[in-house]
């Protein structure tokens, strides 16, 4: 996954002039027509730049939400991301009426050397997300050349990030995609110890496998949010109307008992901030793992586990977060996440390595303000997890290998 080409591998003199089919992710969050986060907006650019640079003209594909319908919806139109990038590029980005056929074809006509074009949504195809190879073929058609720069839909095996390939070559990854690989799979395999995972999130039947795989990886894991709950239980713990896998309780017991054979030692919380309803205004208090009320609910962890976090992983050197510790969209409940993300901000400037995966986890470390601060956000949420997981992504399989 490592060994793959990267913009940097084709000449000058190769890229001038050429047209580039540059898959981004510009699957922001919105509201309404009104961008609340443009991190991967911006985290495409780099790629871009040089693109244009060396004299290329850039035609950006990307995907946009869910849409339910073939053709074209005005509530997935990626023209307010054609906006805020011609506003980061300081550069007017004319956005394709489609994302293949005679839109793109009149925009490249009237492109020169140095031009950014964007094109429509490519869900807006149903053949998109189905991998038809008709509909690969003639997205790729106008182009000389594929740049991969999506990370964040490098897990699906759609046209735009997969199937485009078969027409169109070099096929090589952006800047992104590079620093993305370099940063997740080094840090398991290569990282310097000891290395710490902490893992969050509601559900562990979505993380079992990279549970396992850190478990055998890792010096140190951790395990927040809901699907602690599913762990707390399987150890005997009554968790009250908490949200727990009643199905995957032989599977966390599995777990721990094979973190005890290998000597390992799994931190789970100790303490919590507990609810009596699942509301931002719900009545709260903190109790033990062994103390929670009858119909009420784990919502966070609480401060007993927060220090003993800290103590745990404080001679740690490479730090690996994926999900929340608990439900931080509100605010009583999201101190131990922001309290975590503090603790790793500090470790960061102390010299150890800090990666954030996971989309809840990288909201909430924008919403502490406190990004700048650690070594390398992810900007793919399932993505990230599979690679930490040790599978193949299919967007970065296809793409051309270093000799």
């Amino acid at each position: 996954m490592k060994n793959k080409k990267t913009v940097r591998d084709l000449s000058d003199a190769f890229l001038k002039g050429k047209r580039v089919l540059l898959r981004a992710d510009l699957n922001v969050p919105m509201d309404g027509k009104v961008i609340t986060d443009d991190t991967r907006i911006r985290a495409s650019i780099p790629t871009m730049d040089y693109l244009i640079s060396k004299g290329a003209i850039v035609a950006v594909c990307s995907h946009l939400g869910r849409p339910k319908v073939e053709g074209y919806t005005d509530e997935f139109c990626l023209g307010p991301c054609a906006i805020r990038l011609g506003e980061l590029m300081g550069k007017f980005i004319p956005l394709a009426t489609d994302c293949v056929g005679d839109a793109v074809d009149e925009l490249l006509e009237q492109a020169t050397e140095g031009d950014v074009i964007l094109l429509e949504n490519t869900r807006f195809h149903k053949a998109e997300e189905k991998n038809e190879e008709e509909f690969s073929r003639i997205l790729a058609k106008p182009f000389d050349l594929y740049v991969n720069d999506a990370f964040g839909s490098a897990h699906r095996a759609h046209a735009s990030t997969a199937g485009v390939v078969r027409f169109l070559q070099p096929a090589v990854a952006g800047f992104l995609m590079e620093k993305e690989l370099e940063f997740l799979v080094n840090a398991i395999e290569n990282g310097t110890r000891p290395l710490a995972a902490i893992i969050g999130g509601a559900k562990i039947s979505t993380k079992i496998t990279v549970l396992e795989k850190l478990l055998d990886q890792c010096d140190k894991l951790t395990i927040g949010g809901g699907m602690a709950f599913t762990f707390l239980k399987a150890q005997g713990y009554s968790i009250g109307s908490s949200l727990c896998e009643e199905d995957y309780v032989p599977v966390a017991k599995r777990i721990l008992e094979k973190a005890k054979e290998h000597g390992k030692s799994i931190l789970l919380p100790l303490d919590l901030v507990v609810a009596d309803k699942f509301a931002a205004d719900a009545d709260t208090q903190i109790v033990g793992v062994d103390e929670i009320p009858s119909g009420w609910m784990g919502l966070d962890i609480g401060p007993l586990t927060i220090k003993e976090l800290e103590t745990y992983i404080s001679d740690c050197k490479t730090i690996v977060m994926n999900g929340p510790m608990g439900v931080f969209e509100f605010e009583k409940f999201s101190k131990g996440t922001l309290e975590l993300i503090q603790i790793l901000a500090t470790m960061t400037q102390n010299g150890a390595l800090t990666i954030i995966g996971g989309g809840d986890s990288v909201a909430a470390v924008e919403i502490s303000g406190k990004g700048n601060l650690m070594t390398h956000i992810s900007t793919g949420g399932g993505a990230s997890l599979e690679l930490l997981e040790g599978k193949l992504l299919p967007g970065v399989e296809v793409l051309d290998d270093k000799v």
